[in-house]
């Protein structure tokens, strides 16, 4: 991403126990968002990430994210983050302004789901939100996991990245936790 250029990072807190459990969820969520479009810039983006570009992200709860999951993947249960795909550019009206928006897409998070996993794995829940937004900005760039080959590409990306922004690699042993960067920066 040119250092110049700067797509639109909306995060919306949804639910006020984000704010319990990690420190400043909206700054974790800009940066790494931010740090996924960067890695994808060069394969997805054929002249760097477009300033004009919008994601939303959504820090919520586990019933909002159920009825989300049930109503568009007909399961009916909570999981920890899903992503929405927004405008393809391929398909995007010619006579649309050349600086009109151009939505990604959206990634939803449930926080009980969240904080939860990071428990059970001994990891912060701010390394384990990172992550998930990698992971879940990844899907809305194409990204998958349906098949073993396609998992380990996405999850290389994305211990890449996370690392980047100063996290353990998510795909490696827990326990082994650096001091988080993300959160120390403003």
């Amino acid at each position: 991403m040119d250092s110049d250029s700067s797509p639109s990072i909306e995060v919306a807190v949804g639910n006020g126990a984000w704010r319990s459990a990690v420190t400043d969820p909206e700054v974790i969520c800009h940066q790494a968002a931010t740090a996924a479009l960067r890695a994808a810039a060069e394969t997805y983006f054929s002249t760097g990430v477009p300033d004009r570009l919008e994601v939303s992200i959504r820090l919520t709860d586990d019933a909002e994210v159920q009825a989300l999951n049930r109503t568009w993947r007909g399961q009916d249960k909570p999981t920890n983050v899903l992503s929405f795909e927004g405008d393809d550019p391929g398909l995007v009206d010619p006579r649309t302004p050349s600086d009109a928006p151009w939505l990604l897409g959206d990634v939803v998070l449930a926080c009980e789901t969240v904080t939860r996993e990071a428990e059970a794995d001994g990891r912060p829940v701010a390394a384990h939100l990172a992550h998930l937004v990698v992971h879940g900005v990844l899907h809305l760039l194409g990204h998958d996991h349906e098949d073993e080959v396609d998992a380990l590409t996405m999850e290389g990306l994305e211990s890449r990245i996370v690392e980047g922004l100063g996290y353990a690699d998510p795909h490696g042993e827990p326990g082994l936790q650096p001091a988080p960067l993300a959160e120390a920066r403003p």
